[in-house]
Order: structure tokens, then C-alpha cells, then sequence
């Protein structure tokens, strides 16, 4: 797989968030892999809460879809991602998280992309909050893309979404132990009662004498704490709570009406952030205006991490977008 590496991210010069924060310069800093941009078709993933522009590679976080012979081909397409700017990746940290909302971070990849002189895409694809900011990003230019893929994610935050993230805040703002508090009761969002069920049995660790649901939930927010930063997290659930393309802007239909782009929803039956009702719904209400729109399912027990376990199902949903061989189920 080949990698293009470039040194330097793009600045973006004094942008004014939704909220009237002034930026005088925020850097987006960016991979590319597979094959050099501009030679082949672009496919821009949008990383989620703690992910980040590696999407493959060595630590890649989608290597299972993305890479050499897999469903989105390196060798066939130029896979861009950006980082969302605060995100920790690198050493930018945003402290005023409230002064961002999703689009923000949409204007800023579209900024990333006129830099890029990229004028469309072959695909936006992105998971929960990354799925959001696709949204988003179609919603502000229409012909950004010709195939957008949101996967568990919705073109809006849910009253039960926004509840979530303001525990979250709390949790983040007031907790002696913040990430690791917040990662545990995300934990629970992110999976389901049945996956719990399947993996733990109710079983106990003898030498902690605790059951191992606790000292699984301990250490995912003890791993969290030793590589992620408060603010970052902060930043991104933010972005999750504030996901609303018609937020001070026009109706889902107006917005939607205006672009010519494929769009593929994927929801995950067991999901308990993005529900699998609320992607029915979006695509439901589609249809009344809209051919091209297609909505497929992930049958998981594991929630709304399916996109990240599910890769086979996953993959048979992809491939046809793709023109890729699927494996074997």
C-alpha cells in the first residue's frame, strides 16, 4: 500500500465558528493512502469520536475495509482523511470546546478540500460522529460527493443523543477520574445488554473479585485515559451533541433536494445511540423526494461499535458502491 505523506497541514485562516468564535489559524492536518491524489477516485472517511485520519496502515483503525484488495482498494482509489482539528492527533488542542459545532468541522474539510483543489469526491464515508459531519459537509455543498455513506449516525442529534452527551459533559467537567468515567458510560451506549450478555455470562475475576463486565469497563477507561486528552474529548462530544443540518438553515428536504449525490444509510439493529428506528425514519422520509437512496442494516448484538466489529457484513454492504470482491461470509 503506498502512503503519501505530507509534511505540513493545511492552515485555515481566521474562521469564524457558528457560535462567532474567531480563529486566526487553525491547522488540518491530513493523510492520504493508496494512490497519489488527483490519479485516481478520492474517498474521504471521516474518523469518529476517538479515531483519527489513520484509517489504515500500520494502527489503522479501519483496516479490516480499507487497504490492499479490501473493499475500499488502495490500489484502485486515493483514500483521504483529515483529523478533526483539537482532536489530539497532533499538538493543536481546542480548550473552548463550545465554541464549535459539527458543521464547523464540515466548513473546515471543505475548506481542507478547496486547498486540496479537490471539487468532488467519489465518496464521503464516515462513522457515528464522522457520519454526522458527512451530513453536514452534503448538506453545505451539494455536489461535494457523488456517494454519500453515513453509518451509524443520523443527519441529526436525538433528544436521547443530546442527553447522553450532556452526562457526558458532566461526567468530563466534574468527575475526579473524567475520561475514565466518561469512556465507562460510553461503553455503554457504544455496545448492547445483549452483547454484555454473550461476552460475560455474568462471570467473575477471582483474583479482582469483581465481575468481568467491571474489569473490562475499568480498563477500556483506563486505555482511553493513557492516549486521549480531556479537551479532546470534550471537543468531540460536542460535535456528537450538536450533529443538525436544518439547525438556523433550511428544511431536510430543501437541503437534501439539492444534491444529485447516492446516498447508502447503514444502521445497526442493536444500536442504542443511533438507533436503527431513527435511520429507518431518515430513509423513509427520503424516498418521498429522492431515488437514489438506499438503506441496509448491520444484524449485530454488539450495538452501535457494529460498524467497527461487523467488518464482513459490513463489507457485503460496501462492495457493490465499491466494485469490490466480497469475502467469504
Amino acid at each position: 500500500m503506498k502512503l503519501e505523506n505530507i509534511p505540513n497541514p493545511i492552515s485555515i485562516q481566521n474562521f469564524t465558528t457558528e457560535n462567532g468564535a474567531l480563529y486566526r489559524s487553525l491547522p488540518l492536518s491530513f493523510t492520504v493512502f493508496g494512490l497519489p491524489l488527483y490519479s485516481a477516485p478520492i474517498v474521504l472517511v471521516n474518523h469518529a469520536l476517538t479515531g483519527n485520519a489513520q484509517v489504515t496502515g500500520e494502527n489503522g483503525w479501519w483496516n479490516d475495509l480499507i487497504g490492499e484488495g479490501k473493499t475500499i482498494d488502495t490500489e484502485k482509489y486515493s483514500v483521504l482523511a483529515f483529523n478533526v482539528p483539537g482532536n489530539g492527533t497532533d499538538s493543536f488542542i481546542i480548550e473552548n470546546y463550545q465554541d464549535f459545532t459539527t458543521r464547523d468541522i464540515a466548513r473546515i474539510f471543505l475548506e481542507g478540500l478547496d486547498a486540496l483543489n479537490i471539487t468532488q469526491v467519489h465518496t464521503i464515508i464516515g462513522g457515528s460522529v464522522g457520519g454526522g459531519i458527512a451530513w453536514e459537509m452534503l448538506a453545505l455543498k451539494p455536489n461535494i460527493t457523488q456517494n454519500l455513506i453515513p453509518i451509524a449516525t443520523d443527519w441529526k442529534s436525538t433528544d436521547w443523543m443530546i442527553a447522553n452527551c450532556f452526562l457526558q459533559e458532566q461526567i468530563l467537567n466534574n468527575s475526579s477520574r473524567p475520561i475514565e468515567d466518561a469512556r465507562i458510560h460510553a461503553m455503554l451506549c457504544y455496545r448492547s445488554p445483549e452483547s454484555f450478555k454473550e461476552k460475560f455470562q455474568r462471570t467473575t475475576n477471582p483474583n479482582l473479585s469483581v465481575f468481568n463486565i467491571e474489569s473490562w469497563l475499568a480498563h477500556h477507561g483506563d486505555k482511553l485515559q493513557k492516549r486521549y486528552q480531556l479537551a479532546s474529548y470534550k471537543l468531540m462530544n460536542q460535535l456528537l451533541k450538536t450533529i443538525d443540518i436544518t439547525r438556523n438553515s433550511e428544511s431536510f428536504e430543501t437541503l437534501i433536494s439539492k444534491t444529485n449525490a447516492t446516498i447508502h444509510i447503514i444502521g445497526i439493529n442493536s444500536d442504542l445511540f443511533f438507533t436503527a428506528k431513527e435511520n429507518r425514519e431518515t430513509y423513509q422520509e427520503l424516498k418521498k423526494f429522492k431515488d437514489n437512496v438506499f438503506y441496509n442494516e448491520i444484524d449485530s448484538v454488539h450495538g452501535h461499535d457494529a460498524f467497527l466489529i461487523e467488518y464482513k457484513q459490513l463489507d457485503h454492504l460496501l462492495a457493490d458502491i465499491f466494485k469490490a470482491e466480497t469475502i467469504a461470509k
